[in-house]
């Protein structure tokens, strides 16, 4: 454990920081298998609604830093591809 008090709040800090990003990505991965249960039940709407919101989603994650602006696009590419193969 550190001794210096501005060092203590950082550790404290960095891991409900680590906590938020952990629940975020794991909100993702959600989206996405959303996406891809719709997909395999060949329901177009409900597939392109979930593409929809994970975009959104890796948007927010991307602009918080929490994850990278291109993983984000690819991401969503991967989605909308996987979206546009049952229409």
């Amino acid at each position: 454990m550190a001794n210096i008090k501005s060092q203590k709040k950082r550790i404290i800090t960095a891991e409900k920081a680590r906590q938020r990003n952990k629940a975020v990505r794991s909100e993702l991965k959600t989206a996405i298998k959303a996406v891809r249960a719709a997909v395999e039940a060949n329901d177009v709407e409900a597939a392109q609604a979930a593409a929809n919101k994970a975009g959104r989603l890796l948007d927010k994650a991307a602009s918080k830093g929490i994850i990278h602006k291109n993983q984000a696009a690819q991401r969503k590419s991967g989605a909308q591809k996987l979206v546009n193969s049952i229409k």
